[in-house]
């Protein structure tokens, strides 16, 4: 049985970090052009390639965006929404949450979901980490501020309601790992961790093999990516033979992340011990 009323759930996510991807590390990159010049890609000429694919196919998809790029890029946002994607909660700065006091993280918090709020007119409903950690404070923080799903974590191929401080939520988990993220495998930055640059050929082979494995057993695939990487003009035809690789199966629904989470919700409650 699929976990959803429309079978197989295929998430395409975007994590638009643009620039934070670099000062989130280290605010003194902010000095550096070059550097900065490789995240504006994201927002220059990524977003709209990717935006411009997903109108193509006719699909929906959910962009995780940091508040301080949701302010600095109001236009955007609007053509993100005025196409029918949902803009997510990636924090306000893309710091690393392990670096913050616990103040500091709800500054994080509270700044995206304000953003995302004044350029949408309500507020997030989902929550992505920056850099893949947590706090002892993060999740408490997602059920105070009423998040309804979160794909942070990497130990199951299904999604499942999350259990905090030992009691059960609502919160759907979207779970995913490095092989269905696009950085491992194209991210290269002098600065940056990997540094890695591998063929477009082999990353379309991996998430075709993923793909088929996960549809078989009826569970999920999410994937994550970045538009400054994958929105590159070799690497968007991986995105593209994904896509069509995957419409060519029956009962496959590539959808947002509010949406499909909401028609897993009551199937994952009926399931829960």
């Amino acid at each position: 049985m699929h976990v959803t009323s429309r079978g197989f759930p295929l998430f395409l996510t975007f994590d638009l970090d643009a620039e934070t991807m670099w000062t989130g590390r280290d605010p003194a990159y902010a000095s550096r052009p070059i550097l900065m010049s490789q995240g504006a890609y994201g927002w220059k000429v990524g977003t709209g390639r990717v935006l411009d694919l997903l109108k193509r196919y006719g699909v929906k998809a959910t962009f995780f965006v940091p508040g301080i790029i949701v302010d600095q890029r109001p236009q955007l946002m609007e053509r993100i929404l005025e196409e029918g994607h949902e803009i997510a909660h990636h924090s306000y700065t893309h710091r690393w949450i392990l670096g913050l006091s616990a103040q500091e993280e709800r500054e994080e918090m509270e700044k995206g979901i304000a953003a995302i709020q004044r350029v949408s007119g309500r507020k997030p409903r989902g929550w992505r980490s920056p850099a893949a950690e947590i706090s002892a404070v993060t999740l408490p923080m997602l059920v105070e501020y009423g998040f309804d799903y979160s794909s942070n974590f990497f130990d199951d191929d299904s999604p499942y309601l999350l259990t905090v401080e030992g009691k059960p939520t609502r919160i759907v988990e979207l779970p995913f790992r490095w092989v269905l993220d696009d950085a491992p495998f194209f991210q290269y930055s002098i600065v940056l961790p990997g540094r890695t640059m591998q063929a477009p050929s082999a990353v379309l082979e991996a998430w075709k093999l993923e793909f088929d494995v996960l549809y078989a057993e009826k569970r999920m695939m999410m994937l994550g990516m970045h538009p400054e990487l994958i929105g590159q003009p070799s690497r968007i035809k991986v995105l593209e033979g994904l896509l069509e690789h995957a419409l060519n199966h029956p009962d496959v629904w590539i959808g947002r992340c509010d949406e499909v989470t909401d028609d897993m919700r009551p199937r994952l409650e009926a399931a829960r011990p």
